[in-house]
């Protein structure tokens, strides 16, 4: 729809009349004049003729922009990618002129949603449709506003109307099933390699001994070994079998590859919101920690409420500039002995290693996912990296890209109906949308 910014008159509290020329109302007035100086029937015909039409043309936009208008619900308040989006429409004419022509334009943020359409309504009428979309990327949207363009049969005069109504619309991430990563109190991840590591947490479950190293607590040296080999040996506990999840996601901008659905970012965000869902799922307590725009941290807790709060973060996840190394330098007096860190990074430079490490000697297992930039056209290779990750014994895992291109990677069904086959020709309903009922956009 075009915009005027000449002949235009703020006559409608929400809305404009649009006066597309001027020609009709200039002619009009000119025949005035030619009537008073030099009457003439042929004036006065024209005159009625134009200025009449001009005039009805006016007070048709005017009526429309009176009486049209309309009402938008939604049935959902959120949605996770790949579900589908439902709204309804119902367009009200309280005139009793028809809109001949109407353009019904949505200006909602959601990417790839567009429900825009062109209509008619006869006058004093309600009409009403449904529109569908596929929520195809996270983030925080809004549903809303919408704008009338409607006019004159002639196309004279026209009005635009803008209804404020909008609301909030949060697409979470999706998530996948994760059949090659598994993590457990002990470190375990991909093929369930064990690394045998101290948890230096305080448990009666005393598995060993092993040689002192530098850094271990004093409070922890078994004396009566110590005495009896002539060298320090510290007492190795078990681990506990329901340690806490602290996941890290690197969110820092220069260790990001790829772009769009297939880049690190991304795939990172899933794979942390799939791995959160996972842990949850295995009653375990999970926690946040991330630094993009802002930072986000959230303390392990094992409820259906965290996994929201966790999916609401990463929805609106963006990158910024904070470091890996700086984020797991402030963990070290908020980590307790025994959890387990799980960092979610592609991030080659390998100065992270060192205060993770030292969290290592604090007695927290880590385990490290990988992405490689090089899978995701980046020149930067991650296998030296990996190499020294080897070195100081520290487990970790290489998360390849093909895992996320997948079909489960659209897995959302809030908003669809399924059906089944019970008996020859007969076809019922087997799912429900996951809501029922329409909220109006407010």
């Amino acid at each position: 729809m075009k915009k005027f910014k000449k002949g235009s008159l703020n006559l409608l509290p929400n809305g404009k009349i649009h006066i597309h020329s001027w020609f009709w109302m200039t002619v009009s007035s000119l025949l005035i004049v030619l009537q008073l100086f030099w009457p003439n029937r042929s004036w006065t015909t024209l005159l009625i003729i134009l200025g009449g039409t001009w005039l009805l043309a006016f007070l048709w936009s005017l009526s429309l922009g009176r009486a049209l208008s309309i009402k938008r619900e939604i049935r959902f308040g959120w949605a996770q990618v790949g579900d589908v989006l439902q709204e309804r429409y119902t367009l009200h004419n309280e005139s009793r002129l028809p809109a001949l022509y109407l353009e019904v334009q949505d200006h909602s943020t959601i990417p790839d949603y567009k429900t825009g359409r062109v209509t008619a309504i006869e006058g004093r009428n309600i009409a009403g449709w449904q529109t569908e979309g596929i929520c195809t990327r996270r983030g925080l949207y809004t549903l809303g506003p919408t704008s009338l363009h409607s006019g004159d049969p002639l196309g004279l005069c026209s009005v635009e109307i803008h209804q404020h109504d909008s609301i909030a619309l949060l697409v979470l991430p999706p998530l996948l099933p994760l059949p090659a990563i598994e993590i457990s109190s002990r470190g375990l991840i991909g093929d369930g390699l064990l690394q045998r590591r101290a948890a230096l947490e305080t448990t009666i479950n005393v598995e060993t001994v092993r040689q002192y190293n530098p850094g271990d607590p004093l409070k922890i040296i078994h004396w009566p070994t110590s005495a009896h080999r002539d060298s320090l040996f510290v007492r190795q506990f078990g681990h506990a079998p329901s340690a806490d999840w602290w996941i890290f996601l690197d969110l820092e901008a220069k260790a990001q590859a790829g772009r769009g659905a297939r880049s690190t970012l991304e795939h990172g965000i899933i794979l942390t919101a799939s791995l959160s869902n996972q842990g949850i799922r295995q009653h375990k307590k999970v926690g946040l920690v991330m630094h993009g725009e802002h930072l986000t941290w959230l303390p392990p807790r094992s409820s259906t409420s965290q996994m929201m709060d966790i999916m609401r973060a990463l929805a609106v996840a963006q990158e910024g500039g904070s470091s890996l190394t700086d984020l797991l330098k402030e963990a070290r007096q908020s980590i307790r002995l025994g959890a387990n860190l799980i960092v979610i990074t592609a991030n080659v430079d390998g100065s992270w290693i060192a205060p993770l490490l030292q969290l290592v000697m604090k007695g927290i297992t880590p385990s490290v996912l990988l992405f490689d930039p090089v899978s995701y056209g980046s020149k930067d290779s991650i296998k030296k990296l990996a190499g020294i990750l080897t070195d100081h014994n520290l487990s970790h895992t290489m998360i390849q890209p093909e895992w996320f291109e997948v079909p489960e990677a659209q897995p959302g069904k809030q908003g669809r109906w399924e059906w089944k086959v019970v008996a020859p020709g007969k076809v019922v309903v087997s799912r429900h949308p996951a809501e029922i009922k329409w909220r109006p956009l407010e």
